[in-house]
């Protein structure tokens, strides 16, 4: 009786088979990596900055530093949503009585809106909203690194008013852009997020 065939190997080495194992385990890696969640890339918005306080001071971003706080740009002639805005930050900020919260309010006017004219602005609000103004350079400045749109609209008097953008930018104690404020809700609401960072 033909005793039966005996099996070939195949030729692959105990060490070809080890190599061929490991780039699988390699691209699998490799596959888990690509679709895993990936973190969100640095934000673009803010950054360091340098300005004028009421005395006329310089102050800089990390002057604000080591708590959150809030930055919004205006002008002083601004008829309605300025200073509305300014009020409804005042409304939240009444919420948080002991913590040290900041909103700075800066300037998209710098050739009206001097250091000493957008502090007495602010002293109608809550007294932890800061006023700053600076030359166009620094303003101009500010305004790139917050993606601010600002520019001069004429009126029919010859004078002029500023069409600007208006976000209200949270930022975090490192000074990096957290979010949009929404100021859409309760104050209550609004503080009770603002708390949250602390």
């Amino acid at each position: 009786m033909p005793s039966p065939p005996s099996e070939k190997p195949l030729g692959l080495s105990r060490k070809t088979f080890a190599i061929f194992g490991a780039c699988v385990l390699i691209a699998a890696a490799g596959i888990i990596w690509a679709v895993r969640p990936q973190a969100p890339p640095p934000s673009l918005i803010g950054g360091p900055f340098r300005l004028e306080n009421a005395e006329g001071k310089t102050v800089t971003d990390a002057d604000f530093r080591g708590k959150p706080f809030l930055v919004y740009f205006g002008y002083t002639h601004c008829p309605d949503i300025c200073p509305t805005t300014l009020a409804q930050i005042s409304d939240v900020f009444k919420r948080l009585p002991d913590k040290p919260i900041k909103a700075v309010f800066i300037t998209v006017d710098p050739e009206r809106d001097t250091s000493e004219l957008m502090a007495d602005y602010v002293s109608s609000f809550d007294p932890r909203i800061v006023g700053l103004s600076g030359t166009p350079e620094e303003i101009a400045a500010v305004e790139k690194a917050y993606r601010v749109y600002a520019r001069k609209a004429p009126t029919k008097d010859g004078d002029y008013g500023m069409d600007h953008s208006s976000v209200i930018y949270l930022m975090d104690a490192k000074g990096a852009f957290v979010e949009a404020f929404n100021l859409e809700r309760t104050p209550d609401e609004a503080a009770a997020e603002l708390k949250s960072y602390f």
